[in-house]
């Protein structure tokens, strides 16, 4: 009896689960546990309510589109549901912003990230690359610091093209659980970076001038990341995500870099230089400490090692079906 009862309920299991790829449950689990963490901490979160019921709508919406998918001959439907973890990735990064901050009771920990950096190299590392500074120098690092997440476009689109949807599916689900181990490390060490703490976020345009495309690129990036066009240091730190340790642009770069190589995809070179600049970029821009670039690296490291496991867990024994 009791193993009709375990055989009934893994069936209705693999049946709901079915058409959710891995990544597609790599998000609700993620979701899930953000979820969870928001509730039992829900006196420190003024928005706790549309925390929760963003992740809820979320993943009622994955859930739907996968079914849909499943159920459909549309190629663009079966399109949107293999290539929606993208975006989703974006919400869940945004969504951090209504949590991090009220969890720690708005403290940051840059003061310990500047004592580590300064332990190890006895300058500060932004300070001492001004003295290297030119207007070339910035538009090139600024442009390459701009072009992270296009990279991750690429590869999808490239093994796409090769047709290599299992390749696809293993690179997705790759980069998604990169970039959620990422958003881990803000919820324990929330910080906003040397532009706000080391210098003056106001004054930046005129301590690092670029040319033609780094006053746009700047003003993208600060938008993205909540601060309002010509704050005052004070108003931008107050504004900003917490998101600084680890590096996420080091971290996902290199595991960019390295799924580029093992897919042989013809963009690797190209991209081995880019990430190369734009590694350099996070800590002359003044974006990271250098400690935020080895903890990205350190974490690069793990998720290389460990994503084709979880991969293979999340799939679980619909693999055939739908991963």
């Amino acid at each position: 009896m009791d193993a009709q009862v375990q055989t009934i309920t893994s069936r209705t299991s693999l049946k709901l689960l079915g058409p959710l790829h891995s990544t597609d449950r790599l998000l609700i689990a993620f979701w899930s546990l953000l979820s969870l963490v928001t509730l039992l901490l829900h006196s420190r979160i003024p928005y706790w309510r549309g925390v929760v019921a963003a992740n809820f709508a979320a993943a009622i919406l994955v859930g739907g589109l996968a079914y849909a998918a499943q159920g459909s001959n549309s190629r663009a439907l079966r399109w949107v549901h293999e290539w929606s973890a993208f975006l989703l990735v974006v919400f869940t990064y945004k969504q951090l912003y209504f949590i991090i901050g009220p969890i720690h009771h708005d403290r940051n920990y840059d003061q310990l990230l500047i004592a580590l950096d300064h332990r190890i190299f006895r300058v500060n590392p932004t300070e001492w690359l001004a003295r290297f500074s030119t207007p070339l120098l910035t538009e090139v690092l600024q442009i390459a610091y701009s072009t992270f997440y296009v990279l991750f476009l690429a590869i999808g689109f490239e093994l796409c093209r090769k047709n290599d949807l299992s390749g696809f599916r293993h690179a997705r689900f790759t980069m998604a659980y990169g970039f959620l181990l990422s958003y881990i490390g803000y919820l324990f060490l929330p910080s906003v970076g040397p532009r706000f703490t080391l210098h003056d976020f106001s004054k930046i345009d005129i301590e690092l001038p670029g040319l033609l495309f780094t006053p746009a690129l700047r003003w993208f990036i600060n938008i993205w990341e909540s601060i309002r066009a010509g704050a005052s240091n004070r108003v931008a730190l107050a504004s900003a995500q917490r998101d600084v340790f680890p590096s996420g642009h080091t971290m996902m770069t290199l595991v960019a870099i390295a799924l580029a190589y093992r897919y042989k995809l013809r963009l690797r070179t190209p991209m081995l230089v880019l990430g190369i600049l734009l590694v350099i970029a996070t800590v002359y821009l003044r974006y990271h400490y250098v400690v935020d670039i080895v903890a990205g690296a350190f974490l690069a490291i793990l998720c290389l090692l460990t994503a084709a496991g979880l991969h293979r867990l999340f799939k679980g024994d619909q693999e055939g079906a739908t991963d």
